[in-house]
């Protein structure tokens, strides 16, 4: 599996801007204004790579950074995105759009990626790079952790969904994966429900909290949704060639083996790498 990452080149030298692919979907109305307060973040769905959402015609995001719609629009998590202009981190802005017919989650990502494209003048292309990775597979053929359960064997999302789910995943919406309160200090948690092992990868990919400096690929050959949960400590002088040893907890490595059944492996791949070629600071209405 590829996993895509953002890089802005530094260097255009006698390159043209690409010419990104045309979004058919379009909002039919919307509205983006810069927001310079210091109100928390929000947005009528999470705005991550999951599939966790508020079925309906409205988009609604506040006072999001600009790098936040652009990973929603490209379903990227933060470890894919390692480089763009520093002001997409820093300037935040409030956007809303009012979509036609039930739209999906993925159709909404397209509708936000036309909004980018009109109106911050977005151009992109996606590359192919070979670099080191870390891949994700198996530790013993055929058989997972006990952190790792199918979907379908668990409590369903939706209507259907029990009052008091597993009290594992009470801090992730079903739908959704991410970084969650870990147990005690010094150590990190990974949760995920209704999610696949690829999610998990992407999360893991470029992650201070994991230590992993660079993309980890999915090679588990898992297909099926999951759901997961990894708890690890972050000890000083931890890696993934040498797991931490007193009582504070396993390491990455260790922890993933014991608790998912997989192991994280260098080796080199090729990596589709979403480059963005131009953005521009947006017009507003």
């Amino acid at each position: 599996m590829r996993i895509a990452r953002l890089l802005l080149p530094f260097v255009l030298g006698a390159s043209v801007f690409a010419q990104s692919p045309a979004t058919e979907l379009r909002f039919e109305v919307a509205s983006v204004k810069v927001n310079t307060s210091t109100a928390p973040p929000s947005s009528r769905f999470p705005l991550g790579p999951g599939d966790a959402y508020l079925p309906g015609t409205l988009f609604s995001a506040t006072n999001q950074p600009l790098i936040n719609y652009i990973r929603f629009a490209f379903a990227k998590s933060q470890g894919e995105l390692l480089r763009a202009p520093t002001w997409t981190y820093d300037e935040t802005f409030d956007i809303q759009g009012r979509a036609a017919g039930s739209p999906s989650k993925g159709d909404m990502r397209l509708m936000v990626r036309g909004l980018l494209a009109d109106r911050f003048k977005l151009a992109w292309h996606i590359e192919q790079h070979e670099e080191p990775v870390l891949e994700l597979v198996l530790a013993k053929s055929g058989e997972v952790g006990p952190n790792l359960t199918p979907h379908a064997l668990g409590p369903p999302c939706g209507p259907d969904s029990p009052d008091r789910p597993d009290a594992r995943f009470q801090a992730i919406p079903c739908g959704s994966a991410g970084l969650v309160s870990a147990a005690a200090p010094g150590r990190a948690s990974i949760s995920g429900r209704g999610q696949s092992v690829a999610r998990l990868a992407a999360l893991l990919s470029n992650n201070s909290f994991a230590g992993i400096d660079r993309v980890v690929v999915d090679r588990t050959g898992l297909t099926t949704d999951f759901d997961f949960t990894v708890d690890w400590s972050m000890s000083a002088g931890e890696s993934l060639s040498r797991p931490v040893t007193d009582d504070t907890g396993p390491g990455l490595g260790e922890a993933l083996r014991q608790q998912l059944g997989l192991l994280l492996r260098p080796t080199r791949a090729l990596v589709d790498v979403l480059v963005i070629d131009h953005i521009e600071h947006p017009i507003e209405n």
